[in-house]
């Protein structure tokens, strides 16, 4: 079974020959390998590379362990260069090779070089690009399977795959499983012996427990607001632990850093001002999300929040935590601030739209307890309510266009008109 991975597959293609390392990154078991050692491979034959021009190994295979040292390595890619002609470098798992830094630095000024790898959480990071490289490396962070992904190649129909999802995630593994305890058992191994140990290993963390009960924590509250004064409360008053605010943001950073959280900020829209705290958390991946909380607390409304702002992140948009303040007048003719939510405010360059996400309206108060937010923004930029109610795409008279979750997913272009 292929697995088409289009959107990161371009962006390899796009970066070719740009005069940078290529660094393919993500959480582990999302696919980097394959897109690099298969998807790019096939592309590159496909476009007339000849074998002898691919120069790819597997650094995590025991038969290539001699080329973990990083002399025998280089002394190997050069004796594949025969001629002037380009030569792609794919190297899997690159962290298991010493100084790996100075062997791929050795190739930037190699003009007829041109060099992808990938490597684990463990070692190898986004800011390891960033400081390593001299300003010389290209960071493509791959994703979990979107959900476009996930349903081209699954067996039943988008409802139900919309359900699996919902509860398994999309790391591409899953797919091969029959049934749920095959994923459920798949999951909560993955996140406790490889994740774990991998957070642990990297960033020698002694207060395991700490780690573990802050990450239930915020699997806990997706979609809420919170900051690490808030926990360093909820620690101390319900779990009768003492758990320093500024331990809990170490982690937090550092639970973004290995990709399996992201962070949205809050941003006073009609202030035009970025509030620092307190921000909403939400999970890379929605499987690896209710396996660290042993599959209880699976509330539609807070899981397709997440979905959402993962499908936005994935289409290359910058979102944040939108927060509207208006004077309005009480019962007895006070005028009062109020503040009211919009689940997402997106950015690609100079275009924006608004988002709110609400798994149902059932009534028409409920609906306009959905707009109140949207027609308080009085510019002119895109505004949708996305729904899991099915409901055909319409554009009511405030200009706020309303569909269905799955048209919104299965639609690259759903956010335009």
């Amino acid at each position: 079974m292929e697995i088409k991975r289009d959107f990161h597959l371009k962006r390899l293609i796009d970066s070719r020959h740009n005069g940078m390392i290529k660094v393919v990154t993500g959480i582990r078991r999302c696919g980097k390998s394959y897109l690099l050692f298969k998807l790019f491979r096939d592309f590159l034959k496909n476009e007339g590379i000849k074998d002898d021009h691919l120069i790819m190994v597997d650094l995590e295979d025991r038969h290539n362990m001699e080329l973990r040292d990083p002399d025998k390595l280089l002394k190997y890619i050069d004796n594949q260069m025969k001629d002037s002609d380009m030569y792609y470098i794919l190297l899997d798992e690159i962290q298991l090779v010493s100084e790996f830094e100075d062997v791929l630095n050795s190739y930037l000024k190699v003009e007829n070089a041109d060099v992808y790898v990938t490597g684990s959480n463990s070692k190898f990071l986004s800011k390891d690009v960033i400081t390593e490289f001299r300003g010389r490396g290209w960071e493509i962070k791959i994703t979990p399977l979107s959900f476009r992904e996930f349903v081209s190649v699954y067996n039943g129909t988008r409802e139900s795959a919309l359900k699996e999802y919902l509860v398994y995630g999309g790391l591409p593994k899953l797919l091969s499983f029959n049934d749920d305890t095959q994923k459920t058992e798949y999951l909560k191994g993955l996140f406790a012996k490889t994740y774990l140990t991998d957070i642990k290993e990297r960033y020698r963390i002694k207060q395991d427990a700490e780690l573990e009960e802050l990450m239930d924590v915020i699997a806990s509250t997706i979609g809420g607001l919170t900051n690490p004064q808030k926990l360093e409360n909820t620690f101390k008053t319900v779990k009768n632990v003492q758990f320093s605010k500024q331990t809990i943001k170490t982690y937090l950073d550092i639970l973004e850093e290995v990709f399996l959280i992201e962070k949205s900020i809050r941003y006073d829209i009609k202030g035009k001002r970025y509030i620092s705290t307190p921000a909403k958390y939400y999970f890379t991946d929605l499987g690896l999300r209710n396996a660290r909380i042993d599959f209880r607390q699976l509330e539609m409304t807070h899981l397709i929040e997440n979905l959402i702002y993962n499908e936005l992140r994935l289409r290359g948009m910058s979102v944040d935590v939108g927060v509207v303040v208006k004077n309005e007048k009480d019962d007895n003719g006070v005028s009062v601030r109020k503040q009211y939510e919009v689940d997402f405010v997106c950015n690609q360059g100079s275009k924006r739209c608004y988002i709110q996400s609400a798994f149902r309206l059932p009534s028409e108060e409920k609906r306009e307890q959905e707009l109140r937010s949207l027609k308080s923004i009085d510019d002119s930029f895109l505004k949708f309510v996305i729904t899991e109610d099915t409901v055909r795409r319409y554009q009511d008279d405030n200009g706020v266009v309303f569909m269905n979750i799955l048209e919104f997913l299965l639609d690259e272009n759903s956010l335009q008109i």
